[in-house]
């Protein structure tokens, strides 16, 4: 009962009603509105890891997922397993489902990384032949098709032509009587053809009325000669009727047969589907996936800019205020937070929004929260939040809380016993029994509470609730109230994970300097505007802002002094230390926003002089590839001058002074292309620590902060940064390279001179015209001129029937001087010549 009332205190149902407006298909809507909420955190983790895959699926497709033509068949199904016949919109609707399903399928095992969903859809069967037969038998008007039966397409050609027939016959009427007819119209009256007749006129076309106009001025008028076909017709649409019936039901069978799967396809749709209106959800929260720790391995409770869900929505749909974030940073050790604070402050809004945190990543949802979300799992949260007096009850407010507490107390005992009974039921399996907890501390009776602070530590076992209080102690004597509180708290510290309680309790404050699980915090008050900021100050008690408010308000000062003075100086005293801690918090939160600042200054310029080196990078990169193009070029055209002075050596003898040209030519071109030698730079600059450099890589000067190393890397600085470079990196600012630095270098290995790249140029010398010559003659002039040669050799054997060409290549190919042979150029012959390259 206790669990129910704190969803209803929290507002749990508004947000799964939000929660609904991001399903797809009314199943999932249905599923979101009443959101069940699992008993163990493996059930919670499958959740997560559902909206997470759902959540990674949905930023890779461009339309998301999609659930189009998913219907709820569920009353369908149940009366098809009844022996119902189904109608022609239901089967269309199982039909759609299939198709629907199948697509869900096909987009999931589409991705690779998806295992929780894979494994999901993988025993889902969608039934492609039930979904053609249906859409074979059913159009999309949901009418039963002629194709369905042969039998029904044979009726349904009957009642055309008798259809037809009375057509005509009516026809002929009403050009036959047209003076006795209202209009000329053919109408039904039920399923009988009738024509308007003139009531005066009404002897001119004897037959049946089965309808008369209100001005009674019109009868429709069966006439006599079209009443047996009308029977007729009548007969052939009960048959077709009929056989509709046989075709639906038939089909309906077909569905029954595969009830289990289709609830099960169902069932696996309807998950889909609330998955993905809690990734939806979780998106348009802004919120991030949670993560839930074991608060026994001193792990702490991280909730960051944590967000009211309820409060959000409002400020987007309804134009409410900006909400304002909590953090929740709590230590592993802590179990019990006192907020204390002045009233609207927001202390009730903060154990709320802690509330629905927890539920939310129960759930499966993320959490409205900055990452990382860090909340342990809790197996129940129990809230007395507000008022429960009731004059129908006679309860007072006290009374109201007390019973309250009362059953949150007995949920926890309940819940102890329960894992106390699992526990002893595991020693039972295992042979060992060991005596009943609930028996050594009493706890099968209701436990006093003035006796409560003696059990701290004789408990070992905790249970994993959430409790959330508000206002404890409150509405009663405040002696006895904050006694009570007191007692409270301490029982909860030893059978809860996590207690949150506000109070006005000045007492409760203490608690934190007797018991370290205890931890302080307080909403913060804006004393020169009165009015609270809704931030939650952690490890400083709130102090009483009702006397300053009171006097700033315009009471007179005598009252404010006497009152100062009921009080006592030592609360005085209190409030001032109070006072102090909070300024101090304010000046360090103030030098924490300035270095946040520099922070962000140093990031920046970081960002830029990471982004101007890229820059540098790449134009320097473009450079190069210029560069590399034009030399490119260079050679082209260079190759292509070479070629022209050997293609003239080679259009006739060559002679000396026709060699010397050449040879003069080439010269010319080596001293165009050739790139000049650079300039060396200045060399001779070392620097010192203290100096000024130019880094022209960077575009920096920079100053010297460490001197170079034996490896030639020295430190500087410009700014804020500070980076190593490489001394080839930096010059002087006069423009001197850097003095390399030497090191001893090993002998160098004999390198032998690589050969001089001769140009080949065809003569009449190192031509062999092998033309009209048999393959063994032509073998023993090839055997000598190959012998003999020192550089490429030119085979003319001509074009023919290719068997000179074959014989001259298979000897080129044995013969242990060729290196390797190819076709000529065009200007040399083509394939009608041969080179040889000489080893």
């Amino acid at each position: 009962m206790i669990q129910s009332e704190t969803l209803e205190l929290l507002e749990w149902h508004r947000l799964c009603q939000h929660l609904a407006t991001f399903a797809a298909t009314k199943l999932g809507a249905t599923a979101a509105r009443h959101l069940k909420i699992p008993d163990s955190q493996t059930q919670s983790e499958l959740l997560l890891e559902q909206t997470k895959e759902i959540y990674q699926l949905e930023t890779r497709l461009t339309t998301g997922l999609s659930f189009e033509g998913i219907q709820d068949i569920g009353d369908s199904l149940e009366r098809a397993e009844r022996s119902g016949v189904l109608a022609g919109e239901e089967l269309l609707a199982i039909a759609t489902t299939l198709a629907g399903a199948r697509n869900l399928r096909r987009v999931i095992d589409n991705q690779e990384d998806l295992p929780i969903l894979t494994e999901l859809v993988a025993d889902l069967r969608t039934y492609p032949e039930l979904e053609q037969e249906i859409h074979r038998c059913i159009d999309e008007r949901a009418q039963v098709t002629d194709r369905a039966s042969q039998k029904l397409g044979e009726i349904r050609t009957d009642l055309r032509r008798v259809r037809s027939q009375i057509t005509q016959k009516l026809q002929n009427i009403l050009q036959a009587k047209s003076g006795a007819v209202q209009e000329q119209l053919i109408t039904q009256r039920g399923d009988r053809f009738v024509i308007p007749v003139k009531a005066p006129q009404k002897d001119a076309i004897p037959g049946i009325v089965h309808d008369t106009s209100t001005s009674g001025a019109t009868l429709y008028v069966e006439p006599n000669s079209v009443v047996p076909l009308g029977n007729q017709l009548r007969q052939i649409i009960r048959r077709e009727q009929a056989e509709e019936e046989a075709v639906r039901r038939a089909l309906t069978e077909l569905v029954g047969a595969v009830k289990p799967d289709l609830e099960r396809l169902l069932a696996i749709a309807t998950t889909l589907d609330l998955a993905t209106a809690r990734s939806r959800y979780s998106f348009w929260l802004g919120a991030n996936p949670p993560r839930f720790i074991q608060r026994e391995e001193r792990e702490m409770i991280t909730l960051r800019n944590l967000r009211h869900p309820l409060l959000v929505w409002q400020q987007q749909h309804e134009q409410g205020q900006p909400v304002v974030p909590v953090d929740l940073l709590i230590s592993p050790q802590i179990r019990v937070v006192t907020i204390t604070g002045p009233n609207t402050g927001g202390k009730t809004v903060t154990l709320k929004t802690l509330g629905l945190a927890a539920l939310m990543a129960k759930v499966g949802l993320f959490v409205p929260a900055r990452e990382p979300v860090e909340i342990p799992w809790f197996d129940k949260v129990l809230a007395d939040i507000g008022d429960e007096q009731s004059l129908q009850q006679s309860l007072s407010t006290f009374s109201g809380h007390i019973r309250r507490i009362s059953r949150i107390l007995e949920a926890l005992g309940n819940g102890e016993a329960e894992e106390q009974g699992s526990r002893g039921a595991k020693e039972q399996e295992t042979g060992v029994i060991s005596p009943s907890l609930s028996t050594q501390h009493g706890l099968n009776a209701p436990l006093p509470l003035t006796a409560l602070s003696t059990q701290h530590s004789a408990l070992s076992t905790r249970h994993s609730a959430l409790v959330l209080l508000d206002e404890v102690g409150a509405g009663t004597d405040p002696v006895e109230g904050s006694a009570l509180a007191i007692a409270l708290l301490q029982y909860l510290a030893n059978h809860s994970q996590l207690t949150i309680a506000t109070t006005h309790f000045g007492e409760l404050k203490a608690l934190k300097y007797e018991d370290d699980r205890f931890e302080n915090a307080s909403v913060e008050f804006d004393e020169s505007t009165l009015s609270p900021t809704y931030r939650l100050l952690w490890g400083i008690p709130g102090r009483s802002n009702a006397l300053t408010i009171a006097l700033r308000l315009g009471l007179k000062p005598e009252v404010v002094q006497q009152a100062k003075t009921q009080v006592g100086e030592a609360t005085d005293e209190v409030n001032q230390v109070i006072a102090g801690l909070e300024a101090q918090r304010r000046r360090q939160e103030t030098k924490a926003a300035e270095a946040q600042v520099l922070l962000q200054q140093a990031e920046r310029l970081y960002k830029e002089v990471s982004a101007k080196a890229a820059s540098l990078e790449e134009r320097e990169s473009s450079l190069r590839a210029s560069q590399e193009i034009a030399v490119q070029q260079a050679i082209a055209q260079a190759k292509g001058e070479i070629a022209q002075v050997i293609r003239r050596l080679q259009k006739g003898t060559p002679t000396a002074q026709e060699a010397q040209q050449a040879t003069n030519a080439l010269n010319q071109i080596g001293q165009q292309y050739q790139p000049a030698t650079p300039a060396k730079p200045k060399v001779g600059f070392m620097p010192k620590v203290g100096d000024r450099i130019r880094v022209p890589k960077l575009g920096q000067i920079a100053e010297v902060i460490a001197a170079p190393d034996q490896d030639g890397e020295l430190s500087v600085r410009f700014g804020l940064m500070k980076m190593t470079v490489k001394l080839e990196d930096v010059e002087s600012l006069d423009g001197q390279k850097a003095e390399p630095i030497v090191k001893p270098k090993p002998a160098p290995a004999a390198v032998t001179p690589p050969p001089q790249n001769v140009p080949e140029i065809r003569t009449s010398q190192n031509t062999i015209d092998l033309r009209g010559k048999r393959v063994a003659d032509a073998e023993y002039i090839l055997d000598k001129a190959i012998s003999e040669a020192t550089g490429p050799i030119w085979i003319i054997h001509g074009y023919g029937t290719g068997k000179l060409r074959q014989g001259v290549h298979a000897f080129l190919q044995q013969h242990s001087r060729v290196n390797n042979y190819e076709p000529a150029e065009q200007a040399d012959g083509g394939s009608g010549v041969t080179v040889v390259h000489i080893k």
